[in-house]
């Protein structure tokens, strides 16, 4: 294959993605096709190598119940698409550079001899002190965690469509009070994690019903 083809096919790719808004509940998506797109968001990369997420695939029925109310942007997927998913960023508590968590990932994820380690922490804490000032307010540290789930929902969603899967991403949502019941359900701990961002994935019910609208790249790329 030429490079020619292999850009087109890319492009492809990014032109047959779409928001879907109406799901076709009959068609559910193979188990090793969804398990490749989770595959795709645990390699996804973060800040850092941090992996400052985790993600719930909802299919409790009583919890959907629930949740519709709280989410006026996910009615739709919650109600047709083959996978529901929620992404969780965690919070401050375990972002801090001393965190157990960030020693953890460290030592038992990237496997770094403790000397390496300590010069990361200490690169990181600069990082959060002086680089992005996110010391400055525990809303500071969730943005920037969720920043990296949103690089992890990118990825799940071209994976999809490469695989002819249809996706939604989700921001139609009560974020306090979708905390609150997930919370309670006992699905995280909230002094650990908060919702971020959520998303449908499934098939379309019916195609676009107009064509892809953006910017032209002359608006939105400087060369310099």
């Amino acid at each position: 294959m030429d490079s020619t083809s292999r850009n087109q096919q890319v492009l492809d790719v990014f032109q047959f993605r779409f928001a879907c808004k109406h799901f076709d509940p009959a068609k559910v998506i193979p188990n090793e096709d969804f398990e490749t797109i989770l595959e795709t968001a645990r390699l996804s990369p973060t800040s850092f190598g941090f992996e400052p997420w985790k993600m719930i695939v909802l299919s409790d029925a009583n919890i959907k119940q629930a949740l519709d109310p709280l989410a006026w942007g996910a009615r739709n997927s919650l109600a047709g698409a083959s996978h529901f998913v929620i992404l969780l960023a965690r919070k401050a508590p375990d972002l801090v550079s001393s965190a157990d968590y960030i020693s953890h990932i460290m030592r038992d994820v990237q496997l770094l001899p403790p000397e390496v380690a300590e010069q990361r922490r200490a690169k990181y804490r600069d990082f959060q002190e002086s680089d992005f000032e996110l010391l400055e307010s525990e809303r500071a540290m969730f943005d920037w965690a969720s920043k990296q789930t949103y690089i992890v929902l990118a990825n799940m969603m071209t994976a999809a469509a490469m695989l002819g899967i249809d996706s939604c991403p989700i921001e139609g949502f009560q974020r306090s009070a979708v905390d609150e019941l997930l919370a309670k359900e006992g699905l995280f701990d909230p002094a650990q994690f908060g919702v971020s961002v959520m998303a449908g994935f499934g098939y379309r019910a019916e195609p676009p019903k107009r064509e892809k609208t953006r910017q032209p790249l002359s608006d939105l790329i400087l060369w310099k």
